[in-house]
């Protein structure tokens, strides 16, 4: 099995990301590391989002997990590390970890099992090689 770079992405803690708890809601966790994902997908691997919807080409979750493992609050910023953990021939799992910039503390981890579907119809899709090879690094 390949072994895959891993890629890091800070995203602060918004304000509307704040529950009535006073910590970040346990849904924008999934919103950062998406967030994160379309940073790497441009910054770290030279392929935006944009270059697959060019293609007709588009990325839906299969399934997803996600532990948490401690919380973030307003003021901290997440530092978010993906890095692809296995490349099937119509789909890519992403493995993540969050964790708190400030003290390197692990606040959440898990994986993303993505499909690569037809932006037009929403049908399954072989990934290319082109593709392959430049989400290998």
């Amino acid at each position: 099995m390949p072994d895959y770079s891993t890629f890091e992405s800070v995203i602060p803690v918004r304000p509307d990301d704040i529950d009535m708890n006073q910590h970040v809601h346990n849904s924008k966790y999934f919103d950062y590391v998406l967030a994160a994902r379309y940073d790497q997908m441009e910054r770290c691997y030279g392929m935006p989002m944009e270059a697959f919807l060019e293609r007709d080409f588009s990325w839906v979750v299969r399934t997803s997990y996600m532990e948490h493992k401690r919380s973030l609050r307003i003021g901290d910023h997440a530092l978010v590390k993906t890095r692809v953990e296995e490349i099937r021939g119509r789909g890519v799992k992403v493995g993540f970890e969050i964790v708190k910039q400030s003290d390197n503390k692990k606040v959440a981890n898990g994986w993303l099992d993505y499909a690569m579907v037809s932006a037009t119809t929403g049908r399954p899709q072989p990934i290319p090689e082109d593709i392959i090879e430049t989400y290998s690094i």
